[in-house]
């Protein structure tokens, strides 16, 4: 029996790995205490007794955490913490064969951010396949459900005494200092970082990544026909990874929270002669994050990565 341990199992993210875990008679879920979840020995106690430690928590927490660990011990990190550190595999296995190797071996494994996977998924092939430059102006736009923000933000939204600009979208990250920008810009092989524009909305999960394109700037000029067929055989072999056919959406609206609850991602593509729109649809909790986490424990244990996900 495999055995699992979540550091950090009461934040957003655990509570998801742990209701995926629900119906899985193939592994054994360690617990730890209540009142010793901060309690270092015990964790570490834990981390070295576990198959798998998954951890969601926050940055420093999680490389105290990855310090407490035996070498045998294999991490799957939800934080900010490793993901362009080249020593770990970046958990994002449809990108490509060397990703999913390297995920199927190692024992360090940092989980995409939930707005990185969705940029991800649509720049990362579009530089890989020479369809984009990798000088390429890039900006992207996104709209998240809150509970990406984190358990304060989370309580603020369900309260009945929020404040009332909290029944509107809300713009951020104002700075260009969002934490998923070093990842969005190296994974893509990108030269410059992204304009990120992220809006956290009032609904509870799922998120639309917008990529607009300027076709004059890619390396030839490309239709959006020709961007959907390259991206459809891209990911021709992903079950969970999706190109949406040319008349969808048919209404020509994209809900944001459609996939909520799934492991499953989305990819539009629109636009006219001049201008595209490639948009990434996901659960910014299930594809962008717990479920990409399970994702790779399934991988790393190899059984299929469908297991628990479906």
């Amino acid at each position: 029996m495999t055995k699992i341990y979540i550091d950090g199992q009461e934040g957003t993210t655990g509570l998801k790995i742990l209701e995926r875990f629900k119906n899985r008679n193939d592994i054994e879920l360690l617990r730890i205490a209540e009142d010793k979840r901060k309690d270092n020995e015990e964790r570490k106690k834990m981390i070295n007794s576990s198959d798998f430690t998954f951890l969601c928590l926050p940055d420093a927490a999680a490389r105290e955490a990855v310090a407490m660990a035996d070498e045998r011990v294999r991490i799957i990190d939800a934080s900010t913490a490793h993901r362009t550190n080249p020593e770990w595999a970046y958990g994002f296995p449809e990108l490509g064969k060397d990703f999913r190797e390297k995920i199927q071996k190692s024992n360090r494994v940092a989980v995409p951010g939930c707005y990185a996977s969705g940029f991800i998924s649509m720049v990362y092939p579009l530089v890989k396949l020479g369809i984009m430059p990798a000088d390429y102006p890039v900006s992207v736009h996104a709209v998240s459900g809150y509970s990406g923000a984190g358990k304060k933000a989370i309580a603020v939204y369900e309260s009945a005494d929020r404040p009332k600009e909290f029944d509107s979208p809300r713009q951020y990250a104002l700075t260009q200092q969002h934490k998923h920008l070093p990842e969005m810009q190296k994974i893509c092989g990108l030269e410059y970082a992204p304009t990120f524009n992220p809006i956290v909305c009032d609904y509870f999960s799922g998120m639309v990544v917008s990529l607009p394109i300027h076709t004059r700037l890619l390396t030839k000029k490309y239709s959006a026909d020709d961007v959907r067929e390259a991206l459809s055989e891209y990911y021709a072999n992903s079950y969970f990874v999706k190109i949406m056919p040319q008349d969808e959406p048919s209404d020509g609206f994209i809900g944001a929270n459609n996939l909520s609850g799934t492991n499953f991602m989305e990819i539009f593509v629109n636009g006219n002669d001049d201008r595209l729109i490639i948009c990434s649809r996901l659960d910014n909790l299930g594809k962008g994050a717990s479920g990409a986490a399970v994702q790779c424990l399934n991988i790393m244990m190899g059984i299929d990565e469908k297991t628990g996900l479906v």
